[in-house]
């Protein structure tokens, strides 16, 4: 069967996309007063990463880790960094999504949510704009607040698909562009950058300078075929990408063969779990459910290294089977240290501000990891050839 009639069909459900704050407010909770006290960590990989940025009331996470991964990318080649402009990437999502939204006729998810994938493949179309040059603050706030703007454009998106006028014009796509520059800002078609002037593209090429076909999305999905190309299967695949399937195993294989060379990996995976504390900086799998925690182990679940429940395939696909696990969150895997127990833990950079207990950074066990993720995103470099039978 058509690749692109299977994705269509696994993407006819509409599926609302929760909003990033109100995913941040429901683990307001998760956390344990003694944490920072309870743990001990010694980095084992640490590697060089711009700084910790803040999205906001946007759900742009993906881009958010991903240019942070793309910025990344710049420092292992030995480039100077650049503060890649992460609504502009949006943006340009925004649009791509539009035109898959009314060629479905709205049988699609809306919203601010995307995957790692979308940011390689904007930076390939689209190209790259800097932070100095395109903000997308344009209506008077100093961070993203995206709320009004959303319920705007899919407004005009449903008014389009209700297709009063019998037939379609290709005046909607002028007129969704134009609730952009509104709200963004209109993007130039050169600017100058350090002297000399670029456009989007050139800028791409020229300053950030990698090569898009270089990446892999990587996912694990045990009930489909190993070492292929398998559909991914989330709501906010509105692109109907595919990602290289691998087992279990090699998910953690894989980010420590990538970490160990010098490669950071984009991480998308789910954290609405009580067990995830965004203020404590610690996510991992314990071994008793919360539901069957007596109220001290609860109040306690974040002070101190704890035993883990073992990760199977199976249990990993009964995950997603039952909606326990969810594509909510994609950040970036920078690091590796060990507990005062020499359990291993992978250093996480998130976008949601400095204001936990690790400046904006979280330490996530392997077997948290190796439950939760829903994709990887990497250089093929930092791949075991072994895994890459392609």
């Amino acid at each position: 069967m058509n690749k692109f009639i299977v994705a269509a069909a696994a993407a006819v459900i509409s599926v609302g996309v929760q909003a990033q704050d109100d995913l941040i407010k429901s683990l307001d909770g998760n956390a344990s007063l003694t944490a920072k006290e309870g743990f001990i960590f010694e980095p084992i990989v640490n590697l060089e990463r711009t700084s910790v940025k803040n999205q906001g009331s946007s759900g742009t996470c993906w881009s958010y880790s991903g240019n942070s991964f793309l910025e990344s990318e710049m420092i292992r080649e030995g480039k100077q960094p650049v503060d890649i402009s992460e609504i502009y990437t949006a943006r340009c999502v925004y649009i791509e999504k539009a035109k898959n939204y009314v060629r479905m006729h709205g049988n699609l998810g809306w919203g601010d949510g995307g995957e790692l994938h979308d940011v390689i493949n904007i930076y390939k179309k689209y190209g790259a704009l800097p932070q100095e040059v395109y903000s997308g603050l344009n209506y008077g706030t100093d961070t993203n607040r995206f709320g009004e703007m959303q319920s705007a454009l899919k407004g005009l998106l449903d008014g389009v698909i209700q297709n009063k006028n019998g037939k379609l014009t290709p005046n909607w796509i002028t007129a969704f562009t134009a609730v952009l520059d509104s709200y963004l800002g209109q993007v130039p078609e050169s600017f100058e950058y350090k002297g000399k002037t670029y456009t989007p593209q050139s800028f791409a090429n020229e300053v950030i300078g990698v090569k898009a076909d270089e990446y892999i999305e990587l996912t694990s999905i045990p009930n489909e075929p190993l070492y292929e190309d398998v559909f991914l299967a989330v709501p906010d695949n509105w692109s109907f990408d595919y990602a290289y399937n691998v087992s279990t195993n090699d998910l953690i294989s894989t980010i420590d063969n990538a970490l160990n060379n010098g490669y950071t990996v984009g991480w998308a995976a789910d954290v609405s779990e009580k067990y995830f504390s965004w203020k404590n900086g610690i996510a991992y799998v314990p071994e008793i459910e919360y539901s069957e925690m007596t109220p001290e182990e609860r109040e306690t679940l974040f002070n101190g290294p704890k035993e883990e429940l073992k990760i199977t395939p199976e249990l990993r696909q009964q995950a997603f089977d039952n909606y326990s696990t969810t594509d909510d969150h994609a950040m970036q895997i920078v690091g590796k240290a060990k507990d005062q127990n020499n359990k291993e833990y992978y250093i996480i950079k998130n976008s949601w501000g400095t204001k936990n207990d690790y400046n904006g950074y979280l330490y996530v066990t392997k077997n948290y990891v190796m439950y939760k993720t829903t994709a990887l995103l990497l250089n093929k470099g930092g791949v075991p050839k072994s895994i890459l039978k392609g």
